[in-house]
């Protein structure tokens, strides 16, 4: 009797110490399992805060661009109208060489010939004031596009980095490829 005791003890005795290997086993598995799945989900929470960042960016890429194009169009404007009043200027500079340097033509007076080369005098004048305020634009208008340009620089920057991150997941996030 003591066998067939003995003999129980040892077959419940082993089914229980197998029972328990599984269940440690499952339980390791389902870590295991458990850890990847939270793995996963961290890498996917990434993955979308850099696709969005990435739109952002790229929104904010084409509200640079637009500025750049304005920007160049303003310095574009600028630097024709001060081509203009210098074209004026030299028109005037060479009106005022002829007024003083020839002798008047049939019909004029001295003072006709006088009052003319005062007017245009006045007229070099305020085309050379209309210049230097047009020379400040152009100097703005430069000032305002390279700021501009460097600002859609350093977007394109951050988007080149954006990209990179992105194409090697791994080197940023210290994660070993398998």
């Amino acid at each position: 009797m003591w066998r067939a005791y003995f003999l129980t003890v040892m077959v419940l005795g082993t089914t229980s110490a197998a029972l328990g290997q599984t269940t440690s086993s499952d339980s390791q598995t389902l870590q295991a399992l458990l850890t990847e799945v939270r793995q996963l989900r961290h890498d996917l929470q990434v993955s979308l805060a850099k696709a969005q960042k990435a739109q952002i960016l790229l929104s904010r890429l084409q509200i640079q661009e637009v500025a750049v194009t304005r920007a160049s169009q303003h310095l574009d404007d600028a630097r024709s109208r001060l081509a203009e009043v210098r074209l004026v200027l030299k028109s005037e500079g060479a009106q005022i060489k002829h007024l003083e340097e020839d002798e008047p033509n049939a019909g004029e007076t001295p003072a006709q010939v006088a009052d003319a080369l005062k007017q245009v005098k006045s007229d070099f004048e305020a085309a050379t004031n209309l210049e230097q305020k047009h020379q400040v634009i152009e100097s703005d208008a430069e000032l305002q596009l390279r700021t501009e340009q460097d600002k859609l620089n350093t977007l394109e920057t951050q988007l080149d980095e954006l990209v990179r991150e992105m194409e090697n997941p791994d080197v940023q996030s210290g994660r070993v490829p398998h």
